[in-house]
């Protein structure tokens, strides 16, 4: 009798450290396959995932994070496996939605994207989740439909909407939607009766082609030193890919505080998390040729965009000389109204209007406003102080004042 009961002890036992064993938290397990997933631990972290499914089938956050591990990988058809899963399962929770259309994008297959899109509006009902409007904005902008894509991400920008790169992305769009444009600037420089001041104005045309991107043709005339000079230029912004674009510059002057010739080229890359990049060089072509490397790093945070610029004038006599400039702006209401303050040392490569060989040390700082007062008229105006040493003895103290306004069509 004693040893029957030890048998049946034994069999309870064990049948309940079983039945402990293969209990568990379906939300522990995905905590632990989120943290081996994001650490790109991927073929661990569904491990980990597989154990829960197995039991919960229909966990949606589960399916959608094997779906994202699947398409973070560029395993795009797998991917989409549990991503419709996830979606089936609850075609109420736009998060699912959301994962399976960033995966048809990154697979190129905007046809799904677009099917996708018009199952979430469907299931989840008026006002369309910002998420999902966001990426049907997105897909306006694979399909060329730049102005479309515009208006719905220009709306979700003032309802205060965030993500990464939403400004650059808005910037970028702008590149694309206005076709033709012209505008005109006047500048005022005041060296406070060191010299007489200088009137600068300018005028331009702006249009797109698929060749060139934006085209924009400027003659700059100004009054300085007793002497009156026009400057021609072109400038050209190329789309290079899907996340870059050129920047191409060519001018000429007859006169004497003009460049002769100016030339200038850059390339510009968006990264991931909001960053930008741009490497380039300029030719400034005035009594003595200077010959400028430029780069900067620029980065989205919300609504700023700010970038920091080095420049680098190479000299096999006196040795490379550099100047830096920090540029800010804060934006608000669309991406083309903004806030501005820029701190500097020397001049920008791309201020032809100034010769840098003339300067041993300069200091300067700008403020700036533009508004798009309609979606035809653009307003702006920049002020600012510069501290200029043309020799040891000689200090050019400028204020500079600069307002202009364009027109679209």
């Amino acid at each position: 009798m004693k040893q029957l009961l030890f048998i049946l002890m034994g069999f309870f036992l064990a049948v309940g450290v079983a039945t402990a064993q293969d209990s568990f938290d379906p939300d522990e397990l995905l905590v632990q396959a989120r943290e081996l997933i994001f650490d790109k631990k991927y073929s661990e972290g569904r491990k980990v995932a597989f154990r829960a499914l197995e039991k919960y089938p229909n966990y949606a956050d589960i399916l959608i994070l094997v779906g994202r591990s699947y398409a973070w990988e560029g395993k795009n058809d797998s991917a989409s496996i549990y991503l419709e899963r996830a979606i089936t399962a609850s075609p109420t929770y736009s998060d699912g939605y959301v994962a399976y259309i960033d995966n048809l994008f990154w697979n190129d297959d905007l046809a799904q994207a677009k099917e996708i899109i018009d199952r979430a509006k469907a299931n989840l009902g008026a006002p369309t989740p910002e998420e999902i409007t966001y990426r049907q904005s997105r897909l306006l902008y694979y399909q060329e439909q730049y102005q479309e894509a515009f208006v719905l991400v220009d709306s979700l920008f003032q309802k205060g909407f965030k993500t990464e790169g939403l400004l650059g992305y808005m910037k970028n769009l702008d590149r694309y939607r206005r076709v033709n444009a012209v505008g005109t600037t006047y500048d005022y420089d005041t060296f406070l009766g060191d010299i007489t001041p200088w009137h600068t104005w300018s005028v331009y045309g702006r249009t797109r082609t698929k060749l060139t991107g934006a085209l924009i043709a400027r003659v700059t005339q100004s009054v300085r030193f007793d002497g009156f000079g026009t400057l021609v230029e072109l400038d050209a912004y190329p789309s290079i890919g899907e996340n870059g674009y050129a920047y191409i510059n060519i001018g000429g002057s007859g006169a004497s505080f003009f460049p002769k010739f100016r030339f200038g080229a850059s390339y510009y890359h968006n990264l991931n998390k909001a960053w930008e990049v741009d490497a380039g060089y300029r030719y400034l072509g005035f009594s003595a040729v200077t010959h400028i490397i430029t780069g900067s790093v620029g980065k989205y945070i919300g609504n700023w965009w700010l970038n920091a610029r080095l420049n680098v004038i190479p000299d096999p006599t006196l040795g490379a000389s550099t100047s830096a400039q920090f540029t800010g702006r804060y934006y608000f209401k669309t991406a083309e109204d903004f806030f501005s303050i820029q701190l500097g040392t020397g001049v920008s490569p791309d201020e032809e209007t100034r010769d840098q060989s003339q300067l041993l040390n300069s200091y300067r700082a700008r403020l700036g406003y533009q508004q798009l007062v309609s979606p035809r008229f653009l307003i702006y105006g920049f002020t600012g102080y510069s501290r200029d040493e043309l020799n040891a003895n000689t200090i050019r103290n400028n204020i500079n004042l600069s307002l202009g306004f364009e027109y679209r069509f």
